[in-house]
């Protein structure tokens, strides 16, 4: 049952938040599908859980009936769990981003049309003891303030920074080749470079100005460093790409001990007139990445730090399926 309702909600994508004030439960976010939003909820059942962006005109409630307990109200059913408490971004981790503008111009993303700052050291160091020890993981993404390579300094230096908390860092930036080793010495745990789209034609159209080759060069430098299982990469579900192409693409990245994160898309950025994927289809796509994560013996479960550890926002063989 979870699946299915899962693969409807993230289509769905909101929530309408009612009931007893859930303020301590609401994550605001500064990149990722959250970005430029008045904030998200996760909702936990049996375990599973997902995120649910707030929108008071959403056709799914959320009563809150205090203590975190909640009845979500979706297509004529009610499903009982718990709303859970956000480390930073999301629940147990601190979730975080570095920089908060960017000099890229991707048409899904919401960043560099609702820029932000670059958060010093020491207001990140805080914030991480803001949620410690409640968290089990840091995790660790950025825009590009000038260009990745000062990005990429100014995160290592983030990163030595944080060690003194002894938890699993998770970073996700936009990488060179190299990158993968500079991350590792400093003494980070999993990385993410994300392909962002299945195919390189829609990565041309969507990211005008990056080259999807470094990503890739990246993301297999980083397996025999970080070790299968702790290398992943977003890939979104909904930019036009065919079933084949996205199922090349899994194939591609499980042959190579990456984990693909599919994510469906929010609808943003320059795309605000696409519409997110079906339930069908996010099911249909999960059902073929469990497929190939089984037949290159990949597992999800093993990851530490950033989405596959999360699940809000994707539907994670091995956690929902």
């Amino acid at each position: 049952m979870w699946t299915e309702l899962k693969a409807r909600l993230l289509h769905a994508g909101t929530t309408h938040l009612t009931g007893v004030s859930a303020d301590d439960y609401i994550a605001r976010s500064r990149a990722g599908p959250g970005a430029g939003t008045s904030g998200s909820v996760f909702f936990s059942m049996d375990g599973h859980r997902v995120r649910l962006s707030l929108s008071e005109t959403s056709r799914v409630e959320l009563h809150h009936a205090g203590n975190g307990k909640a009845v979500l109200r979706f297509e004529g059913e009610e499903y009982s769990g718990s709303l859970e408490k956000p480390g930073l971004h999301c629940p147990r981790q601190a979730y975080l981003t570095i920089t908060g503008s960017c000099i890229f111009q991707c048409r899904y993303c919401n960043v560099w049309k609702n820029p932000g700052p670059r958060r010093s050291i020491d207001e990140i160091e805080a914030m991480v003891l803001s949620v410690f020890p409640d968290i089990d993981a840091i995790s660790l993404t950025s825009g590009v303030l000038t260009d990745i390579h000062e990005e990429e300094r100014y995160t290592l230096d983030v990163v030595r920074r944080l060690q003194k908390f002894q938890l699993p860092i998770g970073v996700s930036i936009y990488p060179d080749p190299e990158t993968p080793y500079r991350l590792k010495k400093a003494g980070v745990s999993e990385v993410k470079f994300n392909l962002e789209t299945a195919t390189g034609q829609l990565f041309s159209v969507m990211c005008p100005g990056l080259v999807r080759g470094d990503a890739i060069a990246a993301l297999r430098a980083a397996v025999p460093l970080f070790g299968r299982n702790h290398v992943f990469s977003n890939v979104i579900l909904g930019l036009g790409e065919t079933d084949e192409e996205m199922a090349a693409c899994i194939e591609y990245l499980c042959q190579n001990g990456i984990l693909p994160v599919i994510r469906p898309l929010t609808p943003g950025g320059d795309l605000t007139g696409f519409h997110a994927p079906d339930p069908d289809r996010i099911i249909r796509i999960a059902r073929i990445h469990e497929e190939m994560l089984r037949k290159y013996g990949l597992d999800p479960t093993a990851a530490l730090t950033m989405c596959p550890a999360c699940t809000g926002c994707d539907l994670i063989p091995g956690r929902d399926t």
